[in-house]
């Protein structure tokens, strides 16, 4: 499905690549049926945000955001092991689902990134997306919430993922705000096992885009 490329996309680093596509994945997030109108309106606001001003100022908001500490990394499974051998482990799980279904990961990709996982589930279909989505929901809250108490517009695309995936959206009214640094929110790490259920159905090549 086109709409996980877009959530994938907008997770990405800011690009000048990704300012051109900014139109097309609006209009990508206003057809998408999965989504309520609150979501979209949500994707809307930051993909009108990642389009204005100066390139580099939405460079350094990215990196200050994603790049700082555990609690905002969109390496899911550092929510879960640190830097264990057991995220290692959960790895190379991942990946064998990745090229069981004809996925291949660039050598510079690692297969928790949540955009990777977001190309990854743009080639399956809706159902097992959701249900993978659902696996690892508790870690996409934390990320969520983390972002919310920054009021930062990169959680709609957290938003529209756990809607996405059968939960609620997370109440942003109840998320207190927090000035530190993302470190200090470390102990906010989700403990659950991600992808316990995850699909290894036929293979659906990396190459040929969703419809």
């Amino acid at each position: 499905m086109l709409l996980f490329r877009a959530l994938s996309a907008l997770l990405s680093y800011p690009t000048p690549e990704l300012r051109q596509a900014l139109p097309e994945i609006a209009a990508v997030v206003r057809a998408a049926t999965l989504l309520t109108a609150r979501e979209q309106r949500g994707l809307l606001d930051l993909v009108d945000e990642l389009g204005r001003g100066d390139l580099l100022e939405a460079e350094e908001r990215y990196v200050d955001l994603f790049d700082r500490g555990r609690s905002l990394s969109l390496h899911l499974f550092e929510h879960l092991h640190g830097d264990s051998r057991d995220r290692g482990e959960a790895m190379v799980d991942l990946k064998r689902i990745y090229e069981r279904a004809g996925f291949e990961l660039s050598a510079r990709e690692l297969p928790d990134y949540l955009p990777v996982l977001l190309e990854y589930l743009s080639c399956r279909d809706v159902a097992e997306a959701r249900a993978m989505l659902a696996d690892c929901a508790h870690i996409l809250m934390t990320i969520g919430r983390s972002l919310i108490a920054r009021s930062s517009r990169y959680a709609a695309v957290l938003q529209a993922l756990i809607v996405i995936a059968g939960e609620s959206p997370i109440d942003a009214a109840k998320v207190p705000p927090v000035m530190e640094r993302p470190e200090s929110l470390d102990r906010d790490r989700a403990e659950e096992p991600a992808f316990a259920g995850a699909p290894m159905t036929a293979p659906s090549p990396r190459t040929s885009a969703a419809q």
